[in-house]
């Protein structure tokens, strides 16, 4: 298994996880993004987000999808937007190369924090975090502004 920085050659095997996530988080429609997007959004000229690749015999099994962040008590800090593993390859061992990956270089890049969101019903990867020493916070919700809400709210400003 070979972990390396993902390449805009990469950008239909990314998509294609992206959507395999969608499934796996029983949102299968909520996919929007396309590959034009990916492809400038990641690696045109001011990237907004970096990628690491698990790939075996030349074969995109997996990634890590991540970009900085800027907290106001901890400085930079990573936020890992999604690991993705293809289902059938789960259990090999990309999860975890992707993860400690991204530690790796949070550490090598000197940021005080890497932060994701993980479901409350994805037990297998809570169970992971939890052995990797990672906090899991119980008293932070998550909030989100869609598109829609975005277009309502600012209507009338």
């Amino acid at each position: 298994m070979l972990i390396r920085k993902g390449h805009i050659q990469d950008v239909p095997a990314i998509l294609e996880l992206i959507k395999e996530l969608a499934v796996f988080e029983n949102e299968p429609d909520a996919v929007v993004v396309t590959e034009k997007e990916l492809e400038r959004d990641g690696f045109g000229s001011a990237p907004l987000f970096k990628t690491f690749i698990a790939e075996v015999n030349n074969e995109v099994v997996g990634m890590a999808l991540f970009y900085y962040r800027y907290s106001t008590w901890k400085g930079k800090t990573i936020h890992l937007e999604d690991l993705i593993v293809k289902e059938d390859k789960r259990g090999t061992g990309a999860g975890s190369a992707l993860y400690k990956e991204v530690i790796k270089f949070a550490r090598q890049e000197g940021v005080r924090r890497v932060e994701w969101a993980v479901l409350n019903w994805n037990t297998h990867a809570i169970d992971f975090y939890k052995r990797s020493g990672a906090t899991i916070f119980q008293d932070w919700l998550t909030v989100q502004m869609d598109e829609e809400g975005i277009t309502k709210f600012t209507i009338d400003l």
